[in-house]
């Protein structure tokens, strides 16, 4: 289901070429971070993730830090992960290696990644301002979902 982040991508491209920062198509507003820190620490209890809260209200656990190279915005990753719904649902899944921009990903992962160098392994909760917002990506992500993502970065360009 590499569909769910290559069509991130696509509408980050989308929406920055239009000089927006927030879709507004539904004319729908992003939640705070802090409104769903509760949910957010309630589902890292209930799963028994160890995590730390970044400044911006991204939640993650890092499992091994790796050792290479530490990505930024400007680099390319090469990851396998899981995203789940907090419900326990995986909307996405990809078990082989896929190679993205860090740039053309959701926000969230562009705040979690770097925590992490190449060859790591992090686990991130992310608000739903940092996932998709108020528009969610149908049909597996609704409206306003916070996800959790176990990732595996191979691999940093």
């Amino acid at each position: 289901m590499k569909s769910v982040l290559t069509g991130l991508f696509v509408l980050s491209a989308i929406l920055i070429s239009c000089g927006k920062t927030t879709p507004d198509s539904n004319n729908c507003n992003d939640v705070a971070p802090s409104s769903e820190d509760s949910t957010m620490l309630a589902f890292c209890k209930k799963d028994t993730i160890t995590a730390t809260k970044d400044p911006n209200g991204l939640y993650y656990q890092i499992i091994a830090p790796g050792t290479g190279t530490t990505p930024t915005i400007t680099s390319k990753i090469t990851v396998t992960y899981t995203g789940y719904l907090l419900n326990g649902t995986i909307f996405d899944q990809e078990n082989a290696p896929q190679t993205f921009p860090l740039a053309g990903v959701i926000p969230g992962w562009q705040l979690g990644i770097p925590y992490i160098k190449s060859g790591g392994h992090i686990k991130l909760v992310i608000p739903s301002a940092y996932a998709y917002g108020c528009v969610g990506a149908a049909p597996s992500i609704p409206p306003n979902s916070i996800l959790y993502f176990d990732i595996q970065l191979v691999s940093v360009q």
